[in-house]
């Protein structure tokens, strides 16, 4: 961390007998890197507080129109000035000022008629503290930003870690080589549809692709098999959402735990038919609401070795038709108001067929 430019220490001095207040200034004066800023009527400095800045204040209690009490107050209210020390000046030895200037904010006092020597060593001090106040304000900045960069750096390493894992599921499950990205996107658009955050949307959309990752722990002959499941398969792939979750589940991360609660209930239906816990309504986490209809409508709108690619606006119509059943209406409705940007999605990321399987097709 570089270290701040040295700069000059502006004393504030508001003192309405002119002689003294030109004494204090000289006195400023005599203290290296220090400048007096002087002001004889409070009024004036309560009407420039806004324009200028000083480090240290000493205040007159006994001032024109106010006391050195009010002038404190205000002081602690004004955003810019929240900070600096205070010092009371005053001839009074009555505790009560004292006290009621210390819970006003002053941290020292000088007493009437002030002895030079004494002005100086107290504000050769307090421009010691002063320095070290701002010396450590700077050090909190610092330390912030670094926080920030730490993680940002962690947030960055965590969606590269989502990236890699999805990938590696996409080796063992090759279905649609597109498949988990348009997922990923589908279901951030449902979600900003929903009035989430931007911050929670960004994470679905991120944790979304990782729905199928439990796929890994999948026998291949049932994950390529071309036609229909037998009763013993479907029961082999349905163990695809606990695997995923069992995988995911316990990470510190809160995107993966996040990913984990979608591989676990992306399959669940909103009227409790799903699997694999049978779970219903808003028991289901809503991320696994939001993927559970993207899912499904990628599933119909593109080719599987089980059946053809349905058009767009038919997958639009099963997903009205199953709203309130399989589907949380809220999230079906969301889903309508975002439609042409699904259907953009759909169109522009759309699988792109293999030669082999063209000269099949032909």
């Amino acid at each position: 961390m570089m270290e701040a430019a040295r700069r000059d220490t502006r004393i504030l001095l508001v003192e309405d007998n002119p002689t003294t207040l030109k004494t204090f200034a000289r006195l400023v004066e005599k203290i290296e890197g220090c400048v007096p800023v002087c002001y004889d009527d409070p009024a004036d400095l309560v009407a420039s507080l806004p324009d200028i800045d000083f480090d240290i204040a000493v205040l007159d209690y006994r001032l024109p129109f106010c006391t050195g009490l009010d002038l404190i107050r205000k002081l602690r209210v004004s955003p810019r000035h929240q900070d600096i020390l205070i010092v009371l000046v005053t001839a009074d030895d009555e505790p009560a000022i004292r006290v009621e200037a210390l819970e006003a904010g002053a941290i020292d006092f000088l007493r009437k008629p002030v002895d030079h020597v004494e002005f100086i060593a107290r504000m050769r001090n307090l421009v010691r503290l002063r320095e070290a106040q701002i010396a450590m304000s700077g050090r909190e900045d610092w330390l912030r930003s670094e926080v920030e960069k730490a993680t940002a750096e962690l947030r960055e390493r965590e969606e590269e870690v989502i990236h890699r894992l999805t990938l590696a599921a996409g080796y063992k499950d090759s279905e649609t080589a597109l498949h988990t990205e348009r997922v990923g996107r589908y279901s951030g658009v449902i979600a900003r549809r929903l009035g989430l955050p931007a911050a929670i949307c960004r994470d679905i959309e991120l944790a979304a692709p990782m729905h199928d990752i439990g796929k890994v722990g999948i026998r291949e002959e049932v994950l390529r098999k071309r036609g229909k499941l037998d009763e013993a398969e479907i029961r082999e792939m349905r163990r695809h959402t606990s695997i995923g979750a069992e995988m995911l589940n316990g990470s510190k991360s809160a995107l993966l735990r996040l990913a984990a609660d979608i591989a676990a209930s992306h399959h669940e239906d909103y009227d409790g038919g799903g699997y694999s816990c049978g779970l219903s309504g808003e028991a289901i986490p809503l991320a696994g609401r939001i993927v559970a209809i993207a899912d499904t409508f990628d599933a119909l709108t593109t080719e599987r070795p089980y059946k053809p690619a349905w058009r767009i606006s038919e997958a639009f119509a099963y997903i009205r038709s199953r709203s309130g059943l399989q589907f949380d209406p809220a999230c079906v409705e969301a889903f309508f108001q975002a439609s042409p940007e699904i259907a953009a999605i759909c169109r522009k990321f759309r699988d792109v067929p293999s030669p082999a399987a063209e000269t099949t097709a032909a």
